[in-house]
C-alpha cells in the first residue's frame, strides 16, 4: 500500500481518537466498569456456591467512627499534654520520690535521672489529676487511723464473779509474793562459796541421772505424764482415750480412767491431791482433742464431772492454779479460759492470740500466768487486772511449751523452731536462746521450787537438762525410740518422767544421793 492510500486511513483514525467527546469517553469507561463489576460479581457468586468463599464471619469497619475515635484520642492526648505543661512539680528530687511513692509508683527506673523522674511524675499527675497525691495521702491517713483503732485495747464489763475472782487471786498471791521475795533476799546473803558448792553438787547429781524404769503404758502414743503432789503416783494420758495411774517407783498399774472418746492431750493433778484433799473429791482434770474436759477423783474409773463449753474446738492443755480453786484450759478457738471450780462456772474467757492457744502455766505466787500459742507468740497475763503485761516475740514457729521458774520472774518457752528461750519479766526481754534440739521442743520444765536447771523434751527422741543460769548442757536423756511428748519432775525431786510416741514412759533417777 502506498503512502497516499495509507494517509487518509491514518487520518481517519486519528480523527476518531482525538475528536471523541468527553461524554462518549465517560460512557465507554462506565460500560467497561459495569462489565468488570458484573464479571467479578458472577465470580464471587460462583465462589460462594462452590464453598470457596465464606463471608459469614466477615466484619465491616465504620470509617467515619474510626476517624472520630482517632480524633477524640488525639484531642485527649493534646489536652493531657496541655494540662501537664500547667502542672507545677517540685524540683526537689527527694520530694519527687516521695510523691511517686505516694502514688504507688517505683521511685526510680533503670537509667533514670532526676530530670526524667520529674517528667514522669508530671505525666502521671496529668493522667491522674493534680489532687491524686492528696487523695493518696488521705487514703493512707484513713488506713493508718483504722489500724490504730484496731490496735486500741478495749474493755467490756465482765460478770461480778470475775471481779470476785480477781480480788481473791490478789489476796492469795500478795502474801505468797512477799514470802518468796523474803526467801530470795535471804539466799542472796549466803556466801558465794556456799552457793557455788551447792550448784556444783547439784550438777554432779544431774550428770549421773540414769534410766531407772521403762514401762509400756498403752497401745497408742502416751501424750502426757504428771506426778502427784506426794510424788507417789504418775498419771499418763494416751491417744487411745485412756488415762492411767501408776505407782512410783515400781511403775505398777493402779487404775484406768475411762471417759474420753478420743485422743487425750493432758492430765493434771490438783495441787492438794494426795496431800490434804480427800480422795473422793476432784483430784485430777484431763482434756481431749474433741473439746471435752473431765474431772476425776482417786477412787473411781468414771469421771466425776464434765466441763462443757469448748466443743468442737480442741483443748490442748490445762493447768490448775496454785490455789487449786481455778482451772485454766487452752482452746483451739484462739482463747484460754479460767474456770472457778468452787462456783462451778467460767469466770474468764481470754482472747489475745491470733492462733490456737497451746499451753499455759502459772507463777508460783498465782498472780501471773503465761500462755503460748501456735501463732509463735507468748503472752504474760496479770490475773489481778486482766492485762497482758508482756508480749513474748522471738520464736519463728509455734510455741508448744511454757513454764515459770520458782524464782517468779524467769519464764521458759519451747517451740517448733527447735529452740528454747529464757525470758526475764523484770527486764521484759529474752535473756537467752537455747539451741536445744534438732527437732520440735514439745515440753519444757524448770526444777520445782528452786529452778536451778531446765529440762526440755523434743521430737528428736531425747530430753535434755540445762544448767541455770549458764544454760550449759548437763545431761541428755536418751532411750526412747520415737519423739518425746511429755515430761515432768516429781515434787520431792527424786524422779523424772518422760512419755513418748513409742507408747512407753520412763523414770529417771540420779545415782548419787540427794535427788534431782
Amino acid at each position: 500500500m502506498s503512502d497516499e492510500e495509507e494517509g487518509p486511513s491514518y487520518a481517519k483514525k486519528q480523527k476518531v481518537i482525538h475528536y471523541g467527546s468527553l461524554e462518549d469517553k465517560e460512557k465507554a469507561r462506565m460500560a467497561v466498569g459495569n462489565k468488570t463489576a458484573s464479571v467479578l460479581s458472577s465470580a464471587v457468586e460462583a465462589g460462594k456456591e462452590a464453598g470457596h468463599i465464606n463471608i459469614s464471619e466477615g466484619r465491616t469497619f465504620d470509617i467515619e467512627a474510626s476517624e472520630s475515635a482517632l480524633q477524640a484520642e488525639a484531642m485527649a492526648e493534646f489536652e493531657k499534654r496541655k494540662r501537664a505543661r500547667t502542672i507545677q512539680v517540685s524540683t526537689d528530687d527527694s520530694e519527687i520520690k516521695a510523691n511517686l511513692r505516694q502514688l504507688g509508683e517505683p521511685i526510680c527506673l533503670f537509667g533514670e535521672g532526676p530530670a526524667e523522674r520529674r517528667e514522669r511524675l508530671r505525666k502521671l499527675l496529668a493522667e491522674l489529676g493534680e489532687s491524686a497525691i492528696q487523695k493518696k495521702k488521705e487514703e493512707k491517713r484513713i488506713e493508718l487511723k483504722k489500724k490504730e483503732q484496731d490496735n486500741i485495747t478495749w474493755y467490756h464489763e465482765g460478770p461480778e464473779s470475775l471481779k470476785d475472782a480477781r480480788l481473791w487471786i490478789a489476796q492469795y498471791s500478795i502474801p505468797r509474793a512477799k514470802e518468796r521475795i523474803k526467801r530470795q533476799k535471804a539466799d542472796k546473803l549466803l556466801p558465794a562459796t556456799q552457793k557455788t558448792a551447792e550448784v556444783q553438787h547439784l550438777q554432779k547429781r544431774i550428770r549421773s541421772v540414769t534410766n531407772d524404769c521403762s514401762q509400756i503404758g498403752d497401745n497408742r502414743p502416751i501424750s502426757y505424764c504428771c506426778f502427784s503432789p506426794n510424788s507417789k503416783i504418775l498419771a499418763t494420758a494416751s491417744w487411745s482415750g485412756l488415762c492411767k495411774l501408776w505407782s512410783i517407783p515400781d511403775c505398777e498399774h493402779i487404775r484406768d480412767l475411762r471417759g474420753h472418746n478420743g485422743n487425750v492431750g493432758c492430765i493434771e493433778f490438783h495441787p492438794n491431791a494426795t496431800v490434804s484433799l480427800e480422795p473422793n473429791l476432784c483430784c485430777m482434770a484431763s482434756s481431749g482433742h474433741d473439746g471435752t474436759v473431765k474431772l476425776w477423783n482417786l477412787e473411781s474409773e468414771e469421771p466425776l464431772a464434765d466441763i462443757e463449753g469448748h466443743a468442737p474446738y480442741r483443748v490442748s492443755r490445762l493447768k490448775y492454779h496454785p490455789s487449786g480453786r481455778f482451772l485454766a484450759t487452752c482452746c483451739y478457738d484462739h482463747s484460754w479460759r479460767l474456770w472457778d471450780l468452787e462456783a462451778q462456772e467460767e469466770v474468764l474467757h481470754q482472747e489475745g492470740h491470733s492462733g490456737p492457744v497451746y499451753d499455759v502455766a502459772f507463777q508460783t505466787d498465782g498472780a501471773v500466768s503465761i500462755t503460748g500459742g501456735l501463732d509463735a507468740y507468748g503472752r504474760v497475763w496479770d490475773l489481778r487486772s486482766g492485762r497482758c503485761v508482756m508480749f513474748l516475740e522471738g520464736h519463728l514457729k509455734s510455741v508448744l511449751a511454757v513454764d515459770f521458774s520458782g524464782d517468779g520472774y524467769h519464764v521458759a518457752t519451747g517451740s517448733e523452731d527447735n529452740c528454747a528461750k529464757i525470758w526475764d519479766l523484770r527486764q521484759r526481754k529474752c535473756v537467752y536462746t537455747v539451741p536445744a534440739h534438732t527437732n520440735t521442743v514439745s515440753k519444757i520444765k524448770f526444777q520445782p521450787v528452786h529452778g536451778n536447771y531446765l529440762v526440755t523434751a523434743s521430737f528428736d527422741s531425747t530430753a535434755k537438762i540445762w544448767a541455770h543460769p549458764t544454760w550449759a548442757p548437763l545431761k541428755t536423756l536418751a532411750g526412747h525410740e520415737s519423739r518425746v511428748l511429755g515430761l515432768d519432775i516429781s515434787p520431792d525431786l527424786k524422779h523424772m518422767a518422760t512419755s513418748s510416741y513409742d507408747r512407753t514412759f520412763k523414770l529417771w533417777v540420779s545415782e548419787n544421793e540427794g535427788g534431782l
